[in-house]
């Protein structure tokens, strides 16, 4: 059985599961702080992705791979950068809205397109990289408000959202690179190792950094431990499946096709909260709707 095409169904519940985490880290941050917060999906995320480790091995019947020190340097490249990706996009959010924070952290599958080309050889041809122009350009129509002019006060967060994307760009490809660089092993147990590996050395890096300068709200995250384990388990099985789409696709292809979560969030708010749509919002959701589809259809 070809499990060739399972990246977009792995892709999409990545992207359920994220939205997911996101709604628990919302309510999360008004307890423990941003920073509190955010440590709370790698710390508590760690035994999750131990735990998937062991029933991947149990039901493989065999131990994970050796790590060499190509794919070491690969998860650390993606470990770090996705958590100074995080510190970027949360500085943008500070100074700019978060619909316009979110239009230049969106730039990151054309920039993890080209990374992807340059540093891992993924194949990236006219048609496909139009397509990821496309749906991109979507998030932006959809995210930027009418009359919103990027002016010299607004030049720092644009080059922080965009860094945050770059960052984020980094990050995907550190940890596909570090999946392709495991030297055997199927692409579950693969995807499951480098998983726990970043997530040890998320984990580590951030509680070191938390004993050291925000004591309090690391304490407060493990007195708030039922919230916070769900926002890690949340955290974990989406990265679960991020690891899975990278570990047989293109970076570029998966974070394309996670765009749609767009549309799904407009969707949802009109249903749920009552909120209307523009045309303008219509005409990106289009965009986003069609530059998958025609990504899609390339790899089909």
């Amino acid at each position: 059985m070809s499990f060739a095409l399972l990246w977009i169904p792995a892709t999409i519940a990545a992207s359920l599961l994220q939205t997911a985490r996101n709604l628990t880290q919302r309510s999360l941050t008004e307890i423990i702080g941003v920073v509190g917060a955010t440590q709370v999906r790698f710390l508590f995320g760690l035994p999750f992705a131990l735990l998937f480790l062991a029933i991947v091995c149990a039901a493989a019947g065999r131990l994970p791979p050796d790590v060499g020190a190509t794919s070491f340097a690969y998860t650390i490249a993606g470990a770090l950068t996705q958590i100074a990706a995080t510190a970027l996009m949360l500085a943008a959010m500070r100074e700019r809205s978060f619909a316009v924070t979110t239009a230049y952290t969106k730039t990151e599958p054309v920039q993890v397109a080209i990374f992807g080309a340059l540093l891992l050889g993924d194949a990236l041809t006219p048609l496909k990289f139009a397509a990821i122009l496309i749906a991109t350009a979507g998030v932006v129509v959809v995210s930027w408000k009418p009359g919103e002019k990027l002016t010299r006060a607004g030049l720092r967060p644009a080059l922080l959202g965009v860094g945050a994307g770059a960052f984020f760009a980094f990050s995907a490809i550190g940890y596909r690179g570090a999946i392709q660089a495991l030297p055997e092993g199927g692409f579950f147990i693969r995807a499951t190792t480098i998983l726990a590996l970043g997530l040890f050395l998320q984990t580590l890096a951030l509680t070191l950094y938390m004993l050291a300068a925000n004591r309090p709200a690391l304490i407060s995250s493990l007195r708030n431990w039922r919230k916070s384990l769900s926002a890690g388990f949340l955290g974990a099985a989406a990265s679960q499946c991020w690891f899975i789409g990278f570990s047989l696709t293109s970076a570029a292809n998966v974070r394309t096709l996670a765009l749609i979560e767009v549309p799904l969030a407009q969707i949802a708010s009109r249903r749920i909260f009552a909120e209307g749509t523009s045309r303008r919002e219509m005409a990106g959701m289009a965009m986003i709707v069609g530059g998958v589809g025609l990504l899609l259809s390339i790899a089909l």
